[in-house]
């Protein structure tokens, strides 16, 4: 094992013992400031200047913009430093302790997306104390898993501001041009409560959203056929339902039940005003049976992303991977940073398909053709 693979390992084990999830749930929800002061220390020893930016006013959420050299171009190596929650009863080693076995290290966050930003600091670690033509730029955010809260506070700054910007989601190691976009919606539906012996004295919610529900499903075949698009693994929107909740008692007509669902858009499905047609499509129903309805959206959507593929990011890419860019069904923070200006790609080390799972795990053997796929993305751009 390389010193710079020692190296990696050692600040991951750091990063994963460091807490910082992020969720919709009060409950789950953390700061991750102490992940960016970490790697804030290790860039400062390469000669990196330093701003941590607050995301929330009592500064728990922030972004770290780490700058190497100066000038209007430059690289931006893009990353955020949350975690999805987990189920530690599932796992087979402790979440929050990095874990080395059958070549691979275990723990949360070591894949998506955690485990880039050593290897990102080692591709780094080459140029420090070299005269960079055009800066070199390592971005971590916060809240990417859930409000993107990290991102779009970046994008309202404007900043940072550099010619291409690599966001290293688990990719293992292809280029990306192309993403759908995400909502993440609520259904809240109020009738009224009763005694479950006459169904006359309530309007039972659970009753109402199994109608609901039977509508998304027809809306989520309709958007199959009318926005699908090839360029995509799994070429259709996707909406899946999340989690459901009502009630409290088999003996009590339900007065309230809520359902939280995803939505997974095609380019042309965002540009079609999905939402709307979806919302006045429910609140028919809900009108008709004489409850009340509000949809809601959880967290500010995302927009589908694409780089077009003669640009020179996605040609570099192309290049030094042997692959040609490709299309995924997960959202990222490109579209903030491409809405800045820059060339934006997404590549970098594991699989999401290891990703908001018990057992999580990088594969060493990505650690270094990484770094030396991030050293001629960094000399292409800055020197």
């Amino acid at each position: 094992m390389s010193e710079y693979e020692k190296q990696i390992i050692s600040q991951l084990r750091a990063l994963v013992a460091t807490p910082s999830v992020s969720s919709t749930d009060p409950a789950w929800d953390q700061g991750n400031r102490a992940v960016v002061e970490l790697l804030a220390d290790w860039l400062k020893v390469l000669g990196f200047r330093t701003e941590i930016m607050d995301v929330t006013p009592d500064g728990r959420k922030a972004n770290l913009i780490a700058t190497l050299g100066s000038g209007p171009g430059g690289l931006v190596l893009a990353g955020h430093t949350d975690t999805v929650p987990f189920d530690d009863g599932r796992w087979l080693s402790d979440p929050l302790q990095l874990t080395e076995r059958d070549q691979r290290l275990y723990g949360l966050g070591s894949t998506d997306m955690k485990g880039f930003f050593p290897i990102a600091i080692a591709a780094a670690s080459a140029f420090a104390g070299k005269t960079l033509r055009q800066p070199l730029i390592i971005l971590a955010t916060a809240d990417e898993e859930s409000s993107m809260n990290g991102a779009r506070a970046l994008a309202a700054a404007g900043r940072p501001r550099a010619r291409a910007a690599i966001i290293g989601e688990p990719t293992s190691l292809q280029p990306v041009r192309l993403h759908k976009g995400i909502m993440m919606e609520s259904i809240e539906i109020t009738g009224q409560a009763g005694h479950s012996s006459n169904p006359a004295l309530g309007l039972n919610t659970i009753d109402i959203m199994h109608e609901l529900i039977a509508e998304l499903m027809q809306f989520r075949g309709e958007l199959a056929v009318q926005h699908a698009n090839s360029a995509f693994e799994v070429e259709f929107p996707t909406l899946n339902l999340g989690c459901i909740h009502g009630g409290d008692s088999p003996n009590r007509i339900c007065g309230r039940c809520e359902l939280h669902f995803d939505l997974r858009l095609t380019p042309s499905a965002a540009a079609a005003g999905v939402r709307e047609q979806l919302e006045q499509r429910l609140h028919s129903i809900a009108r008709e049976r004489g409850a009340t309805m509000v949809l809601r959206s959880l967290v500010e959507p995302v927009q589908p992303f694409e780089q077009p593929a003669n640009s020179d990011l996605v040609r570099l890419a192309e290049k030094l991977t042997g692959h040609s860019a490709m299309a995924v069904g997960f959202a990222t923070e490109a579209p903030f940073l491409q809405a800045m200006g820059m060339e934006t790609i997404v590549m970098g080390p594991g699989s999401i398909d290891r990703a908001h799972q018990p057992d999580e795990f990088l594969e060493l053997n990505q650690i270094q053709p990484c770094i030396e796929l991030l050293r001629s993305c960094i000399a292409h751009y800055c020197l």
